[in-house]
Protein backbone atom coordinates (compact mmCIF):
# COMPACT_ATOMS: atom_id res chain seq x y z
CA UNK A 1 0.00 0.00 0.00
CA UNK A 2 3.02 2.33 1.10
CA UNK A 3 4.65 1.97 -2.09
CA UNK A 4 1.45 2.24 -3.96
CA UNK A 5 1.12 5.49 -1.95
CA UNK A 6 4.61 6.60 -3.37
CA UNK A 7 4.21 6.15 -6.82
CA UNK A 8 1.05 7.94 -6.68
CA UNK A 9 2.71 10.74 -5.44
CA UNK A 10 5.40 10.64 -8.37
CA UNK A 11 3.10 10.36 -10.63
CA UNK A 12 0.12 12.55 -9.84
CA UNK A 13 2.00 16.12 -10.56
CA UNK A 14 -0.22 18.44 -12.01
CA UNK A 15 0.81 17.81 -15.68
CA UNK A 16 -2.74 16.65 -17.07
CA UNK A 17 -1.90 19.81 -19.47
CA UNK A 18 1.44 18.82 -20.82
CA UNK A 19 0.18 16.14 -23.30
CA UNK A 20 -2.49 18.33 -25.31
CA UNK A 21 0.18 21.40 -25.23
CA UNK A 22 2.87 19.03 -26.75
CA UNK A 23 0.54 17.73 -29.59
CA UNK A 24 -0.14 21.83 -30.29
CA UNK A 25 3.30 22.13 -30.30
CA UNK A 26 4.26 19.19 -32.76
CA UNK A 27 1.01 20.56 -35.24
CA UNK A 28 2.42 24.05 -34.73
CA UNK A 29 6.14 23.13 -35.19
CA UNK A 30 5.36 20.48 -38.57
CA UNK A 31 3.34 23.19 -40.13
CA UNK A 32 6.58 26.07 -39.22
CA UNK A 33 8.74 23.51 -41.21
CA UNK A 34 6.14 23.26 -43.83
CA UNK A 35 5.47 27.24 -43.90
CA UNK A 36 9.17 27.26 -44.42
CA UNK A 37 9.29 24.90 -46.93
CA UNK A 38 6.59 26.57 -49.05
CA UNK A 39 8.23 29.78 -49.03
CA UNK A 40 11.07 28.70 -50.36
CA UNK A 41 9.29 26.80 -53.09
CA UNK A 42 6.40 29.20 -53.89
CA UNK A 43 8.85 32.46 -53.72
CA UNK A 44 12.66 31.92 -53.68
CA UNK A 45 13.06 29.52 -56.43
CA UNK A 46 13.07 25.84 -54.88
CA UNK A 47 16.17 23.38 -53.63
CA UNK A 48 18.37 22.08 -55.42
CA UNK A 49 22.57 22.34 -55.78
CA UNK A 50 22.47 24.07 -59.76
CA UNK A 51 23.25 27.65 -58.84
CA UNK A 52 24.75 29.40 -55.33
CA UNK A 53 21.06 30.67 -54.92
CA UNK A 54 19.08 27.68 -55.07
CA UNK A 55 22.08 26.28 -52.77
CA UNK A 56 21.31 29.05 -49.79
CA UNK A 57 17.43 28.06 -49.99
CA UNK A 58 18.64 24.64 -47.59
CA UNK A 59 20.00 27.04 -45.36
CA UNK A 60 16.79 28.35 -43.55
CA UNK A 61 14.61 25.03 -43.64
CA UNK A 62 17.23 22.98 -42.18
CA UNK A 63 18.23 25.32 -39.85
CA UNK A 64 14.13 25.56 -38.66
CA UNK A 65 14.19 21.57 -38.54
CA UNK A 66 17.28 22.19 -36.17
CA UNK A 67 18.06 25.07 -34.32
CA UNK A 68 13.62 25.66 -33.45
CA UNK A 69 11.96 22.31 -33.95
CA UNK A 70 14.41 19.42 -32.78
CA UNK A 71 15.84 22.18 -30.57
CA UNK A 72 12.62 22.54 -28.45
CA UNK A 73 11.97 18.82 -28.48
CA UNK A 74 15.22 17.96 -26.84
CA UNK A 75 15.16 20.35 -24.27
CA UNK A 76 11.65 18.94 -23.35
CA UNK A 77 12.25 15.31 -24.08
CA UNK A 78 12.80 14.70 -20.29
CA UNK A 79 9.57 16.45 -19.51
CA UNK A 80 7.75 14.86 -22.61
CA UNK A 81 9.54 10.94 -21.70
CA UNK A 82 8.87 11.48 -17.81
CA UNK A 83 8.33 8.08 -17.04
CA UNK A 84 11.42 6.58 -18.26
CA UNK A 85 14.65 6.41 -17.23
CA UNK A 86 16.96 9.26 -16.53
CA UNK A 87 19.95 7.61 -18.35
CA UNK A 88 18.03 6.44 -21.25
CA UNK A 89 16.98 10.26 -21.31
CA UNK A 90 20.48 11.23 -20.87
CA UNK A 91 21.35 8.95 -23.99
CA UNK A 92 18.87 10.16 -26.25
CA UNK A 93 18.87 13.65 -25.40
CA UNK A 94 22.70 13.63 -26.57
CA UNK A 95 21.69 12.03 -29.63
CA UNK A 96 19.10 14.42 -30.53
CA UNK A 97 21.87 17.53 -29.76
CA UNK A 98 24.04 15.28 -32.21
CA UNK A 99 21.88 15.46 -34.91
CA UNK A 100 21.29 19.31 -34.42
CA UNK A 101 24.91 20.13 -34.68
CA UNK A 102 24.97 17.79 -37.90
CA UNK A 103 21.99 19.45 -39.70
CA UNK A 104 23.06 23.10 -38.11
CA UNK A 105 27.10 22.18 -39.93
CA UNK A 106 25.30 21.51 -42.84
CA UNK A 107 22.60 24.59 -43.05
CA UNK A 108 25.82 26.70 -42.30
CA UNK A 109 27.87 25.48 -45.00
CA UNK A 110 25.01 25.65 -48.09
CA UNK A 111 25.08 29.38 -46.61
CA UNK A 112 28.37 30.08 -47.03
CA UNK A 113 29.13 27.88 -50.14
CA UNK A 114 26.43 30.01 -51.57
CA UNK A 115 27.85 33.50 -50.78
CA UNK A 116 31.49 32.20 -51.74
CA UNK A 117 30.53 30.87 -55.54
CA UNK A 118 28.29 33.56 -56.33
CA UNK A 119 29.72 35.84 -59.08
CA UNK A 120 30.50 38.11 -58.03
CA UNK A 121 30.69 36.40 -54.48
CA UNK A 122 28.94 38.02 -52.00
CA UNK A 123 30.51 38.66 -48.29
CA UNK A 124 30.06 37.13 -44.77
CA UNK A 125 29.28 38.29 -41.44
CA UNK A 126 28.92 41.41 -41.64
CA UNK A 127 25.19 41.44 -40.38
CA UNK A 128 23.15 41.25 -37.34
CA UNK A 129 21.58 37.93 -38.26
CA UNK A 130 25.32 36.33 -39.15
CA UNK A 131 26.86 37.87 -35.91
CA UNK A 132 23.65 36.12 -33.76
CA UNK A 133 24.14 32.80 -35.91
CA UNK A 134 28.05 32.52 -35.06
CA UNK A 135 27.14 33.29 -30.89
CA UNK A 136 24.22 30.76 -31.70
CA UNK A 137 26.70 28.08 -33.45
CA UNK A 138 29.70 28.41 -30.67
CA UNK A 139 27.00 28.28 -26.95
CA UNK A 140 25.12 25.42 -28.82
CA UNK A 141 28.29 23.87 -29.37
CA UNK A 142 30.00 24.76 -25.79
CA UNK A 143 26.50 23.48 -24.40
CA UNK A 144 26.95 20.30 -26.04
CA UNK A 145 30.34 19.43 -25.40
CA UNK A 146 29.29 20.60 -20.92
CA UNK A 147 26.98 18.68 -21.38
CA UNK A 148 28.89 15.46 -22.64
CA UNK A 149 31.37 15.95 -19.82
CA UNK A 150 29.38 16.61 -17.09
CA UNK A 151 26.56 14.84 -17.58
CA UNK A 152 27.27 11.67 -19.15
CA UNK A 153 30.84 11.07 -18.22
CA UNK A 154 31.87 8.92 -15.23
CA UNK A 155 34.27 10.91 -13.92
CA UNK A 156 32.40 13.23 -12.91
CA UNK A 157 31.08 13.21 -9.34
CA UNK A 158 27.87 14.19 -8.58
CA UNK A 159 27.78 17.37 -6.37
CA UNK A 160 29.91 18.61 -10.08
CA UNK A 161 26.41 17.25 -11.78
CA UNK A 162 23.84 19.05 -8.97
CA UNK A 163 26.08 22.26 -9.14
CA UNK A 164 26.24 22.10 -13.11
CA UNK A 165 22.38 21.39 -13.83
CA UNK A 166 21.16 24.80 -13.03
CA UNK A 167 23.26 26.57 -15.40
CA UNK A 168 22.93 23.75 -17.80
CA UNK A 169 18.83 24.07 -17.93
CA UNK A 170 19.11 28.24 -18.44
CA UNK A 171 21.44 28.08 -20.96
CA UNK A 172 19.73 25.29 -23.36
CA UNK A 173 16.59 27.65 -23.05
CA UNK A 174 18.66 30.80 -23.81
CA UNK A 175 20.51 29.30 -26.68
CA UNK A 176 16.96 27.98 -28.06
CA UNK A 177 15.64 31.41 -27.44
CA UNK A 178 18.45 32.67 -29.36
CA UNK A 179 17.99 30.45 -31.77
CA UNK A 180 14.56 31.45 -32.52
CA UNK A 181 15.18 35.23 -32.79
CA UNK A 182 18.30 34.86 -35.51
CA UNK A 183 15.91 33.03 -37.69
CA UNK A 184 13.32 35.45 -37.56
CA UNK A 185 15.92 38.20 -38.11
CA UNK A 186 17.26 36.20 -40.97
CA UNK A 187 13.68 36.07 -42.63
CA UNK A 188 12.97 39.92 -42.16
CA UNK A 189 16.87 40.38 -43.75
CA UNK A 190 15.95 38.36 -46.46
CA UNK A 191 12.66 39.64 -47.35
CA UNK A 192 14.00 43.55 -47.21
CA UNK A 193 17.08 42.14 -49.47
CA UNK A 194 14.93 40.41 -52.15
CA UNK A 195 11.76 42.66 -51.85
CA UNK A 196 13.69 46.21 -51.35
CA UNK A 197 11.18 49.20 -52.21
CA UNK A 198 8.44 46.83 -53.21
CA UNK A 199 8.13 45.62 -49.01
CA UNK A 200 5.79 48.64 -48.36
CA UNK A 201 3.81 47.46 -50.54
CA UNK A 202 2.40 44.71 -48.61
CA UNK A 203 3.56 42.03 -51.35
CA UNK A 204 2.53 38.25 -51.37
CA UNK A 205 5.86 37.21 -50.36
CA UNK A 206 6.39 39.84 -47.22
CA UNK A 207 2.83 38.95 -46.03
CA UNK A 208 3.47 35.42 -46.02
CA UNK A 209 7.38 35.92 -44.31
CA UNK A 210 5.54 38.14 -41.68
CA UNK A 211 3.22 35.26 -40.73
CA UNK A 212 6.19 32.92 -41.06
CA UNK A 213 7.67 35.39 -38.69
CA UNK A 214 4.56 35.06 -35.90
CA UNK A 215 4.65 31.23 -36.14
CA UNK A 216 8.67 30.98 -34.86
CA UNK A 217 7.38 33.44 -32.05
CA UNK A 218 4.54 31.21 -31.48
CA UNK A 219 6.16 28.22 -31.50
CA UNK A 220 8.76 29.45 -29.23
CA UNK A 221 6.98 30.81 -26.52
CA UNK A 222 4.99 27.65 -26.53
CA UNK A 223 8.31 25.53 -26.43
CA UNK A 224 9.60 28.38 -23.57
CA UNK A 225 6.30 27.98 -21.50
CA UNK A 226 6.48 24.20 -21.15
CA UNK A 227 10.49 23.75 -20.49
CA UNK A 228 9.86 26.68 -17.46
CA UNK A 229 7.22 25.47 -16.48
CA UNK A 230 6.86 24.21 -12.51
CA UNK A 231 4.52 21.31 -12.30
CA UNK A 232 5.53 19.99 -15.61
CA UNK A 233 9.00 19.37 -14.49
CA UNK A 234 10.10 15.74 -14.36
CA UNK A 235 9.85 14.77 -10.16
CA UNK A 236 13.14 14.04 -8.41
CA UNK A 237 12.25 10.87 -7.60
CA UNK A 238 11.97 9.23 -11.30
CA UNK A 239 15.58 10.54 -11.59
CA UNK A 240 16.95 7.32 -10.14
CA UNK A 241 13.62 4.70 -11.27
CA UNK A 242 11.37 4.38 -14.01
CA UNK A 243 7.80 4.50 -13.04
CA UNK A 244 6.35 0.64 -13.93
Amino acid sequence: MADAKERSLITSPNIASYKPLNIILQIIGLILILAVFFWVVLFRGGFGFSTPKIVFNWHPLLMTIAFVYLFANAILHYRTFRDSKKQDLKNQHSIIHGCILIIVLLAAFAALASHLFAKPPIPNFYSLHSWLGVVTVVLFLSQFACGLWFFLSTRTADNYREAMLPYHVFFGIFIFVLSVVTCILGISEKLIFALDKNYKYYPAEGLYGNFLGILFVIFGGLAVYMVTKAEFKRPSKQDYEPIL
